[in-house]
């Protein structure tokens, strides 16, 4: 590896912890994910595909209403029944589908084992979840975060978003090229990313959203552009 580079990782991982220590000192534990059990992690974690949290709650909610928040009752609920009750999450006859797919994977090469689907070595474990249909990167990663308590670490837009104005990846920069840079430059912590990766989600509502509001912001006296989208 280049001098130049050593350099520039070097750099990196400081900044990612200065984020990390000023995030923690400003916002405090997060107690993510919101969810009491490892089931409703991977449920609210399909649902949340695209919409505002608060959406694939209402949905959530819905399947514990209906007495459906089970694998055993998921595998025998008809697709339309389960899309009319995540309705609120948005695009839900897709969700329905994809909640479907992973509910009969889960069945039919785990026997309804969420613990043996994500037991085990972690990359393979990941690699079978991005094996299921709707199931991308960041999807597979909360639910192996979140769900099995294994040392992944979340990618997601406020992720990009934050580290971009504060120059640690460029615009173009991958999801598993900035997940590899957390895992490389920090200890791989199940607790240490949990609160990284919902700190990150705090700020980015509360600050970095497209347009900045820096005012305020813990990371604000770390260099930064708050043009960058």
């Amino acid at each position: 590896m280049a001098r130049s580079e050593r350099r520039r990782g070097k750099s990196r991982a400081r900044v990612l912890c200065e984020m990390y220590d000023r995030l923690w000192s400003a916002c405090g534990p997060q107690h993510w994910w919101p969810a009491r059990t490892p089931t409703e992690v991977v449920i609210g974690a399909i649902l949340a595909q695209n919409t505002a949290w608060k959406n694939a709650e209402r949905a959530v909610k819905n399947l514990k209403s209906a007495h459906c928040l089970t694998w055993s009752v998921l595998r025998h609920l008809s697709q339309d029944r389960l899309a009319e009750l995540i309705q609120p999450s948005g695009t839900y006859r897709l969700k329905a589908a994809r909640l479907k797919a992973f509910v009969d994977y889960l069945w039919d090469h785990h026997r309804g084992s969420l613990k043996s689907l994500l037991g085990g070595d972690l990359d393979e474990a990941r690699r079978l979840l991005l094996s299921i249909r709707g199931i991308g990167p960041e999807t597979a990663d909360t639910i192996l975060l979140y769900a099995g308590e294994r040392p992944t670490f979340v990618v997601d837009a406020y992720t990009k978003r934050i580290l971009r104005r504060h120059f640690v990846i460029e615009r173009n920069t991958n999801y598993e090229t900035i997940r590899e840079l957390f895992h490389d430059t920090m200890p791989q912590d199940v607790q240490l990313y949990n609160e990284y990766h919902a700190l990150f989600v705090e700020v980015g509502k509360k600050h970095c959203q497209v347009r900045a509001r820096c005012e305020a912001c813990p990371l604000a006296k770390l260099r930064h552009d708050a043009a960058v989208r």
